[in-house]
């Protein structure tokens, strides 16, 4: 009887420890995206928006309670995204066609502001729901269109946002997405193949680009534009954007090499990051805001008036 109340006596300490642990404060962490969705189905008639209200809750639960990566973030270091789904055809009663866009933000430094770092419309979104059926991804194996674009683009949203801080950070989560789209060589839906949908701008072309050595000047660029140079801007003004205007000279040298017919990642970046350039050296000294000029009007011809408008401080 001694020795089972010694032991009794001896557990004491322990329990009450683990009581004092349970009620100490906690540190929440969370998922890695923080990601709104939108869904849009006003040209599809009939029945169903019951139906998209609940994919849109779906959608959303899939991409915020997913863990994408082996790290912790805190709740204030998810990810800012959004994707906006626009259905425009009912292909049978669980198959619908659309387009999804993606965008996501990064904040800077010691500043409220935040950079886009992914503005991106996908036009061959074709997928298969049936109401109330959970919403299965497998890295190894392709499931469900569905949840393999999302899967998709949730690695390209955590790669950029990775290489903006670190040079080539993003490149784990790079690979994770090419996975995918090997994964997805048999599908049927569109976006998948060299020569599929879009061709020159699907899913394939895009993660192909990314990891394409000779697009590294452009994550190089990323890197740069972003860490040594946003960053820097708030307490360094001038040296930030010097970094800035220097890192542009990558993505020329990509342009003038020209590695594909469509340099789609190009694009895209340009696409992110043409107006906050604009705003960035609409009034810095003369000479620097005309070499930024003469190297966006060579890689973004489309544009050139914007760029004109730069140099006049507009």
């Amino acid at each position: 009887m001694s020795d089972r109340l010694s032991r009794r006596k001896r557990r004491w300490p322990l329990l009450i420890l683990v009581a004092l642990i349970f009620l100490l404060p906690v540190k929440v962490t969370a998922q890695e995206l923080h990601c709104n969705i939108s869904i849009s189905a006003q040209k599809i008639q009939g029945s169903y928006q019951e139906k998209f209200k609940t994919l849109q809750q779906a959608v959303y639960e899939f991409m915020n309670n997913t863990v994408w990566t082996n790290n912790v973030f805190d709740v204030n270091e998810r990810i800012e995204c959004t994707m906006l789904i626009n259905l425009t055809e009912q292909i049978s009663s669980d198959q619908f066609k659309g387009t999804i866009q993606i965008q996501s933000r990064r904040p800077v430094y010691n500043t409220t502001y935040n950079t886009t770092m992914f503005n991106f419309v996908d036009n061959d979104f074709q997928f298969t729901y049936v109401e109330y059926q959970p919403l299965e991804f497998n890295e190894s194996a392709f499931l469900s269109n569905l949840t393999s674009v999302l899967a998709y683009y949730a690695y390209i949203i955590i790669g950029l946002d990775y290489d903006s801080f670190s040079l080539d950070g993003g490149t784990p989560y790079f690979q994770k997405a090419e996975q995918i789209v090997n994964n997805a060589q048999n599908a049927v839906e569109p976006g998948w193949k060299p020569f599929s949908g879009s061709r020159n701008k699907n899913r394939y072309w895009l993660i192909q680009n990314i990891l394409d050595s000779k697009y590294a000047p452009v994550r190089e660029f990323i890197y740069r534009y972003h860490r040594l140079g946003l960053d820097v801007m708030e307490s360094e003004l001038n040296t930030g954007r010097a970094e800035i205007a220097n890192s542009l000279k990558l993505l020329q040298k990509v342009y003038r090499a020209k590695p594909d017919p469509y340099m789609l990642f190009l694009t895209m970046v340009l696409d992110a990051k043409r107006d906050e350039i604009v705003n960035i050296f609409s009034k810095s000294f003369p000479d620097e805001k005309t070499r930024v000029a003469v190297i966006m009007k060579e890689i973004d011809p489309a544009n050139s008036q914007k760029y004109d408008k730069m140099l006049k401080g507009q």
